[in-house]
């Protein structure tokens, strides 16, 4: 309660005209979940020296318990703006990002970059202007922190959206050794000059970079089906990246939402399993060691744009112009996310644990279905449900989950929590509780 008063005093002062606005930009990023193991933060102040970062960052990461070396770190980055650079505070609490992690021994880390709203998101969003170096420095210290050093070592799987696609598809090109694949949502880096946007810098394109798998994600509204508008120039874009890169052998795909515009809509359905697929075949066995080169035997090409899709060995079209694919598993799921986002799932969720019972409050931890995340929970009390959490599931950008989410595909905040208040709770009464969790597909777990 203090730091919500704190923040409007702060809001009132410069209000006010007795502060200046720039003492006040960190009120905005000053509201964030607390960081208690599994989770762990740090932050760097914004540095007034020339070609470093000049904005401050918060990076949080989350260690799945139970690991004693990890094998890799997921990054899910935010997009520009202050609104975006906010949400990125909880997107390490994300319980369907945080099960991609867990399954292959990864850390899940979000950075907030603390842009002010009219700031020039290029200095942040392109790498080589600190943020990079910044990166690079809050795995190193978090590393100390969780007694995981590893972590300065660890391929990266990274996840990006607008500027941070641009990001994502930047530190790509710029440390392709280390990414084990990147998945861009409505943001790719430049290959070559803009004349109509010379502030943005392009990037040079080595041959180790062709054997990342990259995965460019726009929305339909972004220029394939609506034509003009804000966000129209980002299939051009898009196509501009994925060109030069299939041009030359890379391993890139393009997935365009059928129902979107920049929002991310419900992208993670077919980005964490993309990501999965890729982290299965590219991570080494254990901690430490190179990452594997993708099966050639297993890829699958796709129309760009389009649903067809087929075997490399056995597509009829031009290749080189053909979206990559890892697998024939993925190319089915691909289909059904480019017709109507409808990405299948015919595995529960896990079940619940930890079913507590205090004065009246049930409470219960759980994991999130990988496939599908987590809808809802049902509440059972000796056999017949007395309650549903949250009664209706919420986000206005896809699929209703448990813990909603922003414009930036991150968790609302507050953290939504485990818990449910039984009002006719009697003491002493011995009620038996059971617990369901039900996915974004309606598959309910066990009890």
């Amino acid at each position: 309660m203090k730091q919500n008063l704190d923040r409007w005093i702060l809001v009132w002062l410069v209000m006010s005209g007795l502060l200046e606005t720039g003492l006040a930009q960190q009120a905005p990023y000053d509201v964030y979940p607390a960081a208690a193991p599994p989770y762990y933060r740090v932050r760097y102040d914004a540095s007034e020296t020339a070609g470093e970062l000049q904005f401050a960052v918060n990076y949080t990461i989350w260690i799945p318990p139970g690991v004693t070396q990890l094998r890799g770190v997921v990054v899910h980055q935010h997009g520009c703006g202050e609104g975006s650079c906010r949400s990125g505070l909880t997107g390490a609490y994300d319980l369907h990002w945080q099960a991609l992690a867990a399954a292959h021994d990864c850390a899940l880390l979000s950075p907030s970059y603390e842009q002010p709203q009219s700031a020039d998101c290029q200095l942040w969003c392109d790498p080589r202007n600190g943020s990079a170096a910044a990166f690079l420095r809050g795995l190193n210290d978090l590393g100390q922190q969780s007694g995981h050093a590893e972590l300065s070592e660890v391929p990266w799987a990274l996840w990006g959206h607008s500027g941070g696609g641009h990001w994502a598809g930047g530190m790509t090109l710029l440390y392709p050794q280390r990414v084990a694949a990147a998945w861009l949502r409505s943001g790719v880096p430049l290959l070559q000059a803009n004349p109509d946007r010379p502030a943005i810098r392009a990037h040079q394109l080595a041959d180790a970079v062709l054997s990342v798998p990259i995965m460019c994600n726009p929305g339909t509204k972004e220029g394939v089906t609506v034509t003009d508008g804000r966000f129209a120039g980002v299939w051009p874009a898009n196509l501009a990246f994925f060109g030069p890169v299939r041009q030359r052998g890379g391993l890139i795909g393009v997935a365009i939402d059928p129902l979107s515009s920049h929002e991310c809509g419900n992208q993670r359905y077919m980005a964490i399993r993309w990501l999965d697929e890729c982290l299965r075949m590219r991570l080494p066995a254990g901690s430490g060691g190179t990452l594997r080169a993708m099966p050639a035997g297993d890829a699958w090409l796709a129309e760009v744009p389009g649903t067809t899709t087929a075997a490399e060995t056995e597509f009829g079209g031009d290749k080189a112009a053909a979206g990559w694919l890892p697998s024939g598993r993925i190319a089915a799921l691909w289909k059904a996310y480019v017709t109507d986002t409808e990405v299948p799932d015919q595995t529960p969720p896990p079940a619940p644990t930890m079913v507590r019972v205090a004065d009246g409050r049930v409470s219960w931890t759980a994991t999130a279905d990988l496939e599908s995340g987590i809808a809802q929970f049902i509440v059972l009390k000796d056999g017949k449900e007395i309650g549903r959490v949250p009664e209706q599931p919420k986000n206005r950008f896809g699929r209703g989950l448990f813990q909603d989410l922003q414009y930036s595909d991150t968790p609302a905040q507050p953290l939504a929590e485990m818990a449910f208040a039984d009002a006719e709770a009697v003491a002493g009464q011995g009620d038996r509780y059971r617990v369901i969790a039900v996915n974004t597909v309606g598959l309910q777990s066990g009890k």
